[in-house]
């Protein structure tokens, strides 16, 4: 499936991908410590599910990263 979201977005979920990657977690990891299945993760990282602000914060301090990093 592909995205259907802009290019400016895909920027975004390839660098969610990048952080979660170099923080050294596994999608599963991340979903355990959001209380959401591995899949929702990795729709995120494919561009298949939106991901608004709140989520993105929520994302970005599990991975040890300021919110402007994705932005």
């Amino acid at each position: 499936m592909s995205t259907i979201y802009t290019k400016e977005y895909k920027e975004i979920t390839q660098k969610l991908l990048k952080a979660r990657k170099e923080a050294g977690f596994k999608q599963f990891e991340v979903a355990q410590k959001i209380g959401k299945p591995q899949s929702y993760v990795s729709k995120i990282e494919k561009g298949e599910r939106r991901i608004d602000a709140v989520e993105l914060k929520i994302l970005a301090k599990i991975y040890n990263k300021k919110i402007t990093y994705f932005i």
